[in-house]
């Protein structure tokens, strides 16, 4: 759930890394904006499944709190001391993102899966022999990391007709599935694709979004061609290497209000309406898809 959090503290806590004291220092000055910011965000109830006149205001306030912390952090001297292969600072969106979805999903269920997860991918049956194959099910369930889903965990058990071998899998299926980015460019749109269409393969139903801060494409590339449902660039702005954006002259967007309020949106009619796909359904339209 707190992916910022963690990586904080592993950082806090590592043996052998950021033990000079400016380490020490800068990460105890976040810590304590960090502690701020995870108090405000899980004083704030909602949004919920359903809707209320005070939702917009509260997905605002998330906003304004994400970028205050996030400004904070994004301070050169904090940039170069912890670079990003620490992920100190891409773990912020996707901590954000578990915010402004934590309630939605507990509407219906309380065990519901909000966060980062190992989920679902496929399952195949594996045994060593037509012997094996006979006595249990062998199956082996293959998974896939996803920054952040909203989903659930199916308990299964398998067992081979005529045997009394039992084996039981627990299987964390997304309804969403979110992809988080500092930047996004063509390489990583195109796994994202990939990933989105093996989740597909296997849950029809499931939605897969990349959420980004920064745009790093071309006017060339064919959004069209890729398999998400939807793409977000938070802060409306192509990108910037990040010893640019420290320059006098340089802007940086704050992340947008709308466009949060437009992926909350999506991911809660997707979540609240039904998912009509069967044939029946679809033959008294008179169109299937």
């Amino acid at each position: 759930m707190y992916v910022h959090g963690d990586n904080l503290y592993q950082k806090e806590t590592h043996r052998t890394k950021y033990i000079d004291e400016i380490s020490k220092r800068y990460l105890k000055e976040i810590r304590e904006k960090y502690d701020a910011w995870k108090a405000a965000n899980e004083s704030l109830d909602g949004p919920y499944a359903e809707a209320t006149p005070e939702d917009e205001e509260i997905i605002k306030e998330r906003v304004k709190l994400f970028n205050e912390y996030k400004d904070f952090v994004d301070q050169q001297h904090y940039a170069e001391k912890f670079d990003s292969r620490s992920n100190l600072h891409s773990s912020i969106l996707e901590e954000f993102i578990y915010y402004l979805f934590k309630d939605i999903a507990k509407s219906y269920n309380a065990e519901a899966i909000v966060g980062k997860s190992h989920a679902f991918k496929d399952l195949f049956i594996n045994p060593e022999s037509y012997e094996d194959m006979t006595t249990e099910p062998n199956i082996k369930v293959e998974i896939k990391d996803h920054d952040f889903i909203i989903g659930v965990g199916i308990d299964a058990e398998m067992k081979v007709k005529g045997s009394d071998k039992v084996e039981t899998h627990t299987l964390e299926v997304a309804a969403v599935a979110i992809e988080c980015k500092t930047y996004l460019d063509k390489t990583m749109l195109e796994g994202s694709s990939v990933a989105a269409e093996q989740l597909k393969s296997r849950n029809p139903n499931a939605k897969y979004i990349v959420v980004s801060e920064w745009l790093k494409l071309s006017e060339q590339v064919n959004l069209q061609k890729y398999k998400v449902d939807q793409i977000y660039i938070l802060r409306k702005q192509k990108n910037t290497d990040r010893e640019y954006r420290y320059a006098e002259t340089y802007v940086k967007n704050a992340i947008q209000e709308d466009a949060v309020l437009h992926l909350f949106n999506t991911v809660r009619i997707h979540l609240t309406t039904k998912w009509e796909g069967s044939i029946s359904h679809g033959i008294e339209r008179g169109y299937l898809l």
